[in-house]
């Protein structure tokens, strides 16, 4: 297995599969309309895909809150390919992304079983933030670049 990981863009083909698959993993399960998966900022955001061969199996995006704070949401990795390093891929190349756009550091709001995998990736743990869904505890972490 060799993943491509490729910055993708609201006007291109793939970018219905990206928001199909961010829908289906992080939205789907909690009975979600389409069009939940998607906000205001997507239109100025930085997306990006991992990709087995022509098959997308993993999203995220990044933003910024202000010059220095960069934060990324919507990352989904498919279930038959997680803990296999897609994840970590996409976060590195985001983290670099926000680097050479001149970011000090990253923040996001991790899912609680999430949360391990962040610390992993070098993110500390900040604070307990938000239910969402009224069922999925999120952690605000930040990651210094």
């Amino acid at each position: 297995m060799k993943i491509a990981i490729k910055e993708i863009h609201p006007w291109e083909g793939d970018f219905d599969k990206y928001l199909e698959l961010r829908w289906r993993i992080l939205r789907k399960p909690w009975n979600q309309p389409r069009g939940s998966e998607v906000d205001e900022l997507d239109d100025e955001a930085i997306h990006i895909a991992a990709y087995d061969e022509d098959k997308m199996v993993g999203v995220a995006r990044l933003h910024f809150n202000s010059k220095e704070e960069a934060q990324i949401r919507y990352m989904a990795v498919e279930e038959g390919y997680r803990n296999r390093g897609i994840g970590s891929k996409m976060l590195e190349k985001l983290e670099e992304i926000a680097k050479e756009k001149g970011a000090r550091y990253v923040m996001l709001n991790a899912r609680e079983n999430a949360v391990g995998f962040y610390l992993k990736n070098g993110y500390e743990l900040v604070e307990k933030s938000y239910l969402l869904f009224g069922t999925i505890q999120h952690y605000k972490m930040r990651k210094m670049l």
